[in-house]
C-alpha cells in the first residue's frame, strides 16, 4: 500500500498538523454550499416533474363530485383496488428475488474472472433492459406463444394437434419477463462494484481460519449489501410500477397500479380514481425509498478499491470452469434467446392458419425489411425507419447529457454527506419519479407545459426532459455506492498537497468512479432508447422514436405489419447490440482503473 495515501508519509503528518484537512463527509460545508449542489436537480425536479404532476392531479381531482376525499376513500376502500395492491407488491417481490437469484452468480463471474468473450457477454445481457415493453412481448410469444418456436417443435416432433405450453396470460410469463428485464441491472450494479473489492480482506479472514461460508457471509456480503439493496431497489420498482408487461403478457386476469391507473385514464376516463391511485402509488414508493436511505447510510462505508487487474484471475480448476460454463449458458439462454426467437421469426413467413412455413425457395424472406422502406398506402403521416432510429439516437444522446449534468451533483452531495437534513429530505425526492404511472406523466407534461412561461410542446427537448426524468434516479443510484466507497485520506492527502474541492472532485473523485460514470451512462442511454409510456402521449407524429414506429405496426392488423414490427425490432437490438459493444470495448482501457 502506498505510504503517502495511507498517511504514514512524515512529510505529510508534517502537513497534515500545520494545514488540517477539511472533513471527509462535508459536515463543516456551510448550508449555502449545500444548497448550491442541490440547487441544479432540485430546479429540474420542480420544474417537469412537481409541477406537471400537480397540475395533472388538479384537473384531475376537480373532476370529481367530493373533492380530493371522495376519490380517495373510494381507492382507500375498494376490495378491487386492495387486491391489485396486493398483487402488485407480492409479484414485483417475487420477481426482485428471482432477479437477485439469477443476477448474483453472474455478478461474481464478472467480477471476479478473466476469461474470453468477457466483454460480448456483457453487451449481449445488457440487450434486454433497452428494448421497449412491446418488443419484448413479441419475443416471448415468438419463442413460448401459442405459433412460437417451442411449441411449433413439440407439436412436429410428438405430432401434437394443441400447443403442448401455456406461457401467455399465466403469472410465469410476468415473472420470466421481469427476470429477463432487470437482470442486467444485477450484474453491472452489484459486479462493477463487486469487481473492485480487494480480495486481501477475504485472504485476511482465510488466514485467520474463516472458511468460505465465514468469508461470505462476515466479509463480502457486508461490503457488498449497499451495491445489493441499491440494485434491489430499482428492480423491486421497475416491478412494481410494471405496465406493458403485466398489460401484454399477464392478460386481463392480472394488474397492477399502473395497469389500473391506464385502464381507469383510457377506458373509463375515471380521472379522480385515477389519480388517487397515483398518490396511493407514489405514497409506497416514497415508503420503499425512506427506508432504503437509512439503510444505506448504515450500512456504506469507505473501502480501499481496487483495479481490475489486481482483483480478478484466470480459471484455475476444471471445477470452476464447469460452474462458469452453466452460469454462461444459464444466462444466454434466458437472456437472448427470446431475442433470438423475434430475429429469426422476423426473416421467416408462417402460414397464419397452420402455423407453418409457407412453401417457398428456402423458407427464408427478407421482404419485412424491404417493406420498411416503402410507403404502400401513401400516408402523409409516414416516416423512414431510418429517421425513426436517428431521432432514438439524438433523444438518447440528450437524456444521457442531461441525466449525468444533473446526477453527478447529487449523487456527489449524497456521498459526501449522508445525514445532512437536505440530504435526508432530498434523496427520498429523487426516487419519485420511477414510481409514477408513465401515464399520468405523460398527461402532466400535456397539461402544464403548454402554456407560458413553460410552452414546449413544440420544442424538441420535450422528449429528452421526460426521458431525464426517469434516468435521473438510475444516475444518481449508480454514482452515490461508488464515491461513498472513496477512502477519505485520499481527499485529505489531495487538501494537505493545496487542492480545493473543485480540483479535489476533478482529480481524485472523478477518475476513482469514472467506470460507475460510464455504468450510469448506459442507464441513461438504454432507457431513452426503449421509454414508450410518456413518449407515446407527448411524441411528435413527424418526429417518432423506434418504439413508436414498432407500437405503430403492433396496432394494425395483418401479418405484413407484424412482419415489419418484429424487423424493426430486430433493427433496434442490432443497433442497442453495437453501441453495448463499443461502451464495453470502451471499459477496456484506463477510464476508472487506479
Amino acid at each position: 500500500m502506498d505510504p503517502g495515501l495511507d498517511g504514514d508519509c512524515p512529510a505529510v503528518k508534517q502537513l497534515s498538523r500545520s494545514r488540517p484537512p477539511p472533513s471527509p463527509t462535508g459536515r463543516g460545508r456551510s448550508p449555502l454550499y449545500q444548497l448550491a449542489i442541490w440547487l441544479g436537480p432540485l430546479l429540474f425536479l420542480a420544474l417537469f416533474y412537481l409541477y406537471p404532476m400537480g397540475s395533472i392531479l388538479r384537473v384531475s381531482f376537480a373532476r370529481g363530485d367530493g373533492g380530493l376525499a371522495a376519490p380517495l376513500v373510494e381507492a382507500l376502500t375498494s376490495t378491487s383496488v386492495r387486491r391489485v395492491l396486493w398483487f402488485t407488491v407480492w409479484q414485483a417481490a417475487l420477481s426482485t428475488a428471482l432477479t437477485l437469484l439469477v443476477g448474483l452468480p453472474g455478478a461474481y463471474l464478472l467480477a471476479r474472472f478473466d476469461f474470453r468473450g468477457k466483454s460480448l457477454l456483457r453487451a449481449l445481457t445488457g440487450i434486454p433492459f433497452i428494448m421497449p415493453t412491446l418488443v419484448v412481448a413479441a419475443a416471448f410469444n415468438a419463442l413460448l406463444g401459442p405459433k412460437g418456436w417451442m411449441n411449433l417443435g413439440l407439436m412436429s416432433l410428438f405430432s401434437l394437434s394443441t400447443p403442448p405450453i401455456q406461457f401467455t396470460n399465466t403469472l410465469s410469463a410476468i415473472l420470466l419477463a421481469h427476470v429477463f428485464y432487470n437482470t442486467t441491472i444485477v450484474l453491472r450494479m452489484v459486479g462493477d462494484f463487486w469487481s473492485h473489492i480487494d480480495p486481501r480482506l477475504s485472504a485476511a479472514a482465510q488466514v485467520l481460519g474463516a472458511d468460505q461460508r465465514r468469508r461470505l457471509r462476515h466479509v463480502i456480503l457486508p461490503l457488498l449489501m449497499p451495491a445489493i439493496i441499491t440494485a434491489a431497489l430499482l428492480v423491486f420498482i421497475f416491478d412494481f410500477t410494471s405496465f406493458g408487461v403485466i398489460l401484454v403478457l399477464g392478460g386481463p386476469r392480472f394488474a397492477t397500479l399502473e395497469v389500473e391507473i391506464y385502464y381507469q385514464t383510457i377506458s373509463l376516463f375515471n380521472l379522480p380514481l385515477a389519480a388517487a391511485l397515483s398518490l396511493l402509488q407514489l405514497a409506497c414508493n416514497l415508503a420503499l425509498t425512506i427506508t432504503y436511505t437509512r439503510l444505506s447510510a448504515r450500512l456504506s462505508r469507505p473501502l480501499w478499491l481496487r483495479p481490475q487487474r489486481y482483483t480478478q484471475r484466470r480459471f484455475l480448476t476444471r471445477r470452476g470452469r464447469l460452474a462458469a460454463a452453466v452460469t454462461i449458458t444459464l444466462l444466454l439462454t434466458l437472456l437472448t434467446a427470446p431475442l433470438a426467437a423475434l430475429a429469426v421469426r422476423s426473416v421467416t413467413r408462417l402460414d397464419p392458419e397452420r402455423g407453418q412455413r409457407e412453401p417457398s425457395a428456402r423458407g427464408l424472406t427478407l421482404d419485412f425489411y424491404h417493406e420498411l422502406t416503402i410507403n404502400r398506402r401513401q400516408s402523409l403521416f409516414y416516416v423512414p425507419p431510418t429517421t425513426a432510429i436517428g431521432v432514438s439516437l439524438v433523444y438518447a444522446a440528450a437524456t444521457v447529457v442531461l441525466a449525468l449534468t444533473l446526477g453527478l451533483p447529487a449523487a456527489w452531495a449524497l456521498a459526501r454527506d449522508s445525514t445532512s437534513l437536505s440530504s435526508r429530505l432530498f434523496d427520498p425526492l429523487i426516487m419519485l419519479p420511477l414510481g409514477t404511472s408513465a401515464v399520468t406523466l405523460g398527461l402532466g407534461f400535456i397539461v402544464a407545459l403548454a402554456h407560458p412561461p413553460l410552452d414546449l410542446r413544440a420544442s424538441p427537448l420535450l422528449i429528452p426532459l421526460a426521458h431525464t426524468l426517469v434516468a435521473f434516479p438510475f444516475v444518481v443510484r449508480s454514482l452515490t455506492p461508488a464515491l461513498r466507497s472513496i477512502q477519505p485520506r485520499l481527499r485529505q492527502a489531495a487538501a494537505v498537497l493545496g487542492a480545493s474541492p473543485r480540483q479535489t472532485l476533478r482529480y481524485v473523485d472523478l477518475p476513482l468512479v469514472g467506470r460507475a460514470l460510464l455504468v450510469a451512462a448506459t442507464f441513461a442511454f438504454t432507457i431513452s432508447i426503449g421509454e414508450f409510456g410518456a413518449t407515446a402521449l407527448i411524441a411528435r407524429p413527424e418526429y417518432p422514436t423506434v418504439p413508436i414506429m414498432i407500437y405503430r405496426f403492433l396496432s394494425q392488423p395483418g401479418a405484413l405489419n407484424y412482419g415489419q414490427a418484429l424487423a424493426l425490432s430486430t433493427i433496434l437490438m442490432l443497433i442497442c447490440a453495437i453501441g453495448m459493444l463499443a461502451i464495453e470495448r470502451f471499459r477496456i482501457a484506463d477510464v476508472g482503473e487506479f
